[in-house]
C-alpha cells in the first residue's frame, strides 16, 4: 500500500525544470504522428484503451520507488477518477477519434487551446490567476487563428471535417476541468500515485468503449502498430504525464501552459516532414495566431501567478 511521506518533498532546481519541459515538448510533438501510425491498424478506442492499460501497469511497477523519492500525499479518490476519465479517457478518445479523419499536426493545432481555456478556469478557480489585457487579446487570437482553420484548410480537407474538428475541440475543454482540479485541490498530492490511478481509470474507460463500439473493428498487429502503442504508453504517457503531474506542484500553470505553444509547431512540422501532411500558408498562419495568442496569455498569468509552495505531508 501506498503510506504518506513524512518529509517535505524537495522542489526542482531550475536546470531540472528546463529539462523536463524540453523532454516534454519533444515527446507531446511526435505523439500526434505516432498516434495516426497506430491508427492505420488499430481502432481508435481500443488503441488508446491498450495504452493506458500498459501504462497503468508499469506506473503500479515503479510507483513504490518514485513516491518515496517525491513525497506527497495519496491523492483523493474522487480526484484520480476526475483526472482519469476527463484528461485520460474522455480527451484521448477524442483525440483518437479526431486522428481517423484529420491531419495529426491539424489535430495537435486545435488543441492547443487548451492554455487559453486554462486561463478562463484559472481566472474563476485558481487563486491568483486572474485574467488581464493581454490574456483577453490572446483568446481573441487564438480563437481567431481557429476561425481562419476551419474556413480554409477544414474547407479542403471536406464537409465531414468541420464536424469532426469541433468534436476535437471537447478534448481541450474536459481536460481543462481535471488539470483545474488537480491544480485547486491536488497540489500536495503525490504525482505518481495520481499518475498510476487516473491511467487506471482511463484504461478501465477506454476498454469499455471499445467492447461496446469497436467489437468488430479490424485489428491488424503490425510492427508499426505494436511499437506505436508501446511507445505511446510508456513514453508518451508514463514519462510525460508523470514528468507533468510532478512539475504541476512546483511550477506556475503559465510557464506550464508554453508546452502547448510548443507541441503543435513540432506536431505539424514532423506530420508534414515525416508523414507529407498538408501543410499551407493558411496552416502556418491559423497555426501562428493561435501560439502567439497561447503566448500571450501565458505571459500574463505568470506575471501574476506564483509558483505553489509544498508543503510537509
Amino acid at each position: 500500500m501506498d503510506g504518506p511521506s513524512t518529509t517535505a518533498p524537495r522542489p526542482p532546481s531550475r536546470a531540472r525544470v528546463v529539462a523536463i519541459l524540453a523532454v516534454l515538448c519533444l515527446v507531446w510533438g511526435s505523439t500526434w504522428l505516432v498516434v495516426k501510425w497506430g491508427l492505420a491498424d488499430l481502432p481508435p478506442f481500443g488503441s488508446a484503451g491498450v495504452r493506458f492499460a500498459i501504462a497503468a501497469l508499469a506506473m503500479a511497477l515503479v510507483t513504490p520507488a518514485l513516491r518515496r523519492r517525491e513525497g506527497g500525499a495519496s491523492p483523493s479518490w474522487w480526484l484520480s477518477i476526475l483526472q482519469g476519465a476527463t484528461n485520460f479517457g474522455a480527451s484521448y478518445a477524442i483525440v483518437y477519434t479526431g486522428e481517423t479523419a484529420l491531419p495529426s499536426g491539424l489535430v495537435a493545432t486545435l488543441f492547443a487551446l487548451f492554455p487559453l481555456l486554462m486561463a478562463v478556469s484559472g481566472h474563476f478557480f485558481l487563486p491568483g490567476e486572474r485574467l488581464g489585457r493581454a490574456s483577453a487579446l490572446g483568446f481573441v487570437l487564438g480563437f481567431g487563428g481557429v476561425a481562419l482553420l476551419f474556413w480554409t484548410d477544414l474547407a479542403k480537407l471536406g464537409p465531414g471535417s468541420v464536424p469532426m474538428a469541433l468534436f476535437v475541440l471537447v478534448a481541450p475543454t474536459v481536460s481543462t476541468v481535471g488539470n483545474t482540479a488537480v491544480r485547486r485541490y491536488g497540489r500536495n498530492a503525490s504525482s505518481v500515485v495520481l499518475s498510476r490511478n487516473s491511467m487506471v481509470v482511463a484504461a478501465v474507460l477506454l476498454c469499455a468503449l471499445a467492447l461496446v463500439f469497436e467489437r468488430d473493428a479490424p485489428i491488424h498487429l503490425t510492427p508499426r502498430a505494436v511499437l506505436s502503442v508501446v511507445f505511446l504508453a510508456l513514453v508518451g504517457t508514463c514519462l510525460t504525464f508523470g514528468s507533468y503531474l510532478y512539475l504541476m506542484r512546483y511550477v506556475p500553470a503559465a510557464r506550464l501552459s508554453l508546452i502547448a505553444f510548443v507541441t503543435p509547431a513540432v506536431a505539424l512540422f514532423l506530420g508534414w516532414a515525416v508523414d507529407s501532411e498538408p501543410v499551407y500558408w493558411h496552416t502556418i498562419a491559423g497555426a501562428a495566431l493561435i501560439l502567439v495568442g497561447v503566448g500571450l496569455g501565458a505571459l500574463a498569468r505568470g506575471r501574476t501567478a506564483p509558483a505553489p509552495r509544498p508543503r510537509a505531508s
